[in-house]
C-alpha cells in the first residue's frame, strides 16, 4: 500500500508536467506489432516508457513529443495525445489495490543478437520476422561469435530453430539427399573442426554451455521451436553420445539415457530421449501431433494464458500482455512441453487447458532469465520446409505475435521490476 502511494504521487505529479502519448494496445490499436516497434525506437531516443501493464491490452506511456506522433503516424500505429491531468487520471486507476495493473518503467533500448547460422534465410524464424516488421534492430551471431564470448555484449539473445544436440534437426529421413540438408551438415562440420571440435555435437554442447553462462551473468534469452527442448538435452547429455552414425559419424553410447544429467538443465527433467534416430522428435519432452491419435483439430486447437497478479508478479505479468488471452496453436518441430517434466522452479505461462500441453515458460537462471515458446510461427500453423514466409502485414495486430515481442521489451525494464 506504502509503495503504491509513494508511486501515484510521483507519477501524478510528473504527469501534470506535460503532455503524454498513449498508445493503447487494445482493439482499438491498428497495429499492433509496429506498436512495440514505436517503443523501442522511443527508447532508442533516449525517452524512457512507461508499459501500462493490464492496462488496455498492456498499452504504453511517454512524453508527448511530436517526433513520436509524427512517427506513430508514419509506421500506422494509433495513439492518442492526452493532457497531463488525463494521464494522472490513468495513474491513478493503474494503481487502485482493486485493480490488476501497474506501471514498469522501461529505461533503455535493448541490444539484440539473433543466433543464426551465416545460410539462415529471415523467413525461417518467427522472431526475425516480427523484429523486421516492427523495425526493432538485431545482430546476428553464430557458433564462433557464442564462443569468443561476444554475447556479453547484447542484453537479448534468440536462439534459432536450432537443434543443440547435432542431429541437424533430425531431418534425415525425408531430406538427407536435399541439397539445403547436405549443404547445412557440411558447413556444420567445416565449423566444428575450424573451432577444434572433433563432432558438430561436441561444438554445439560447447555453445550451449557458453549461451548458459551469459544467463547466469544477467543474460535474457528466448527460444521458441526445437531451440527450446535441444538445448535442455544438449546439456544434460554433456558427457555422453546421444547421435546415432547418420549424425556424427560413430553409435551412441548404448547407455545414454543414464548418463542424462537433468541438474544442468533449465527447464525439463526426467525426459526420455527418442532412441530411433530417423524420428523427427528429440525426446518425450514434446507432445507431437502424431501422438495425440487425431485429437488436433486446427479450428479448435488454442490455448490459454495465465493471468498473474501484475503488482506482484510484474515478470510473468509483462510477459503475457496481450488483447486476447485465448491464443491461436500453431505447430512446430517442438510445439508444447509435457508438464509432468517441467521443474518447479520454472513459471508456466500459457497452457492447452485440460492437457499436460504447456505452451509457454518462463525461469530464472543465475541473475538472468531464460523464456521458450512452443511451435514455429503464430500465423502459420504448420510450416513445412520451403513453405513462403509469413506477411506480417496481413496480421499486424496477432495475439500470437505479440508474445514474441513482450520479450524484447522486457530488457528494457527498470531492473527491480525483473525480479520474481
Amino acid at each position: 500500500m506504502k509503495r503504491a502511494l509513494c508511486t501515484l504521487i510521483f507519477l501524478f505529479i510528473q504527469s501534470l508536467n506535460a503532455q503524454k502519448i498513449l498508445i493503447p494496445m487494445d482493439l482499438k490499436q491498428t497495429d499492433h506489432l509496429k506498436a512495440y516497434g514505436i517503443a523501442y525506437w522511443t527508447l532508442t531516443k533516449g525517452i524512457e516508457v512507461d508499459w501500462l501493464l493490464n492496462y488496455r491490452g498492456g498499452s504504453f506511456m511517454m512524453d508527448g513529443h511530436n517526433i513520436i506522433a509524427s512517427e506513430c503516424r508514419i509506421r500506422g500505429v494509433y495513439f492518442e495525445e492526452i493532457s497531463g491531468a488525463s494521464a494522472a487520471k490513468i495513474y491513478a486507476e493503474i494503481q487502485e489495490d482493486d485493480n490488476n495493473m501497474d506501471v514498469v518503467r522501461l529505461e533503455k533500448a535493448p541490444k539484440i543478437a539473433v543466433y543464426v547460422p551465416p545460410n539462415f534465410l529471415p523467413w525461417d524464424d518467427a522472431v526475425v520476422l516480427a523484429m523486421e516488421y516492427a523495425e526493432i534492430p538485431y545482430d546476428k551471431v553464430w557458433d564462433e561469435e557464442v564462443l569468443q564470448g561476444k554475447l556479453y555484449e547484447y542484453d537479448w539473445l534468440h536462439l534459432h530453430h536450432e537443434d543443440f544436440t547435432g542431429q541437424y534437426g533430425k531431418f534425415y529421413a525425408s531430406f538427407a539427399t536435399a541439397p539445403w540438408y547436405i549443404e547445412q551438415q557440411v558447413l556444420y562440420e567445416k565449423k566444428a573442426r575450424e573451432l577444434g571440435y572433433r563432432k558438430v555435437s561436441e561444438l554445439k554442447k560447447a555453445v550451449a554451455r557458453a549461451i548458459k553462462d551469459y544467463i547466469a551473468s544477467g543474460g535474457f534469452m528466448f527460444a521458441m521451436c526445437s531451440a527450446t527442448d535441444s538445448y535442455d538435452i544438449a546439456l544434460a547429455a554433456e558427457n555422453t553420445d546421444i547421435c546415432d552414425v547418420m549424425y556424427d559419424g560413430d553409435p551412441p553410447d548404448p547407455d545414454f539415457q543414464k548418463k542424462l544429467d537433468y541438474s544442468k538443465c533449465l527447464a525439463f527433467e526426467n525426459f526420455t530421449i527418442e532412441r530411433n534416430p530417423l524420428r523427427y522428435e528429440y525426446s518425450d519432452i514434446d507432445i507431437p501431433p502424431s501422438d495425440m491419435a487425431g485429437m488436433v483439430n486446427q479450428e479448435t486447437d488454442y490455448f490459454t494464458l495465465f493471468e498473474f497478479s501484475a503488482k506482484y508478479d510484474p515478470v510473468p505479468t509483462m510477459l503475457t500482455q496481450n488483447h486476447a488471452n485465448i491464443i491461436k496453436g500453431f505447430m512446430g518441430q517442438t510445439t508444447n512441453f509435457k508438464k509432468s517434466l517441467i521443474k518447479k522452479n520454472v513459471v508456466i505461462l500459457a497452457e492447452k487447458e485440460g492437457t499436460e500441453e504447456v505452451r509457454y515458460l518462463h525461469g530464472n537462471y543465475g541473475r538472468g532469465t531464460f523464456t521458450w515458446y512452443g511451435g514455429h510461427d503464430p500465423e502459420d500453423y504448420q510450416h513445412a520446409v520451403g513453405d513462403p514466409p509469413t506477411d506480417l502485414r496481413l496480421y499486424k495486430n496477432s495475439p500470437g505475435y505479440r508474445l514474441i515481442l513482450n520479450n524484447i521489451l522486457f530488457p528494457a525494464a527498470k531492473k527491480k521490476q525483473q525480479k520474481t
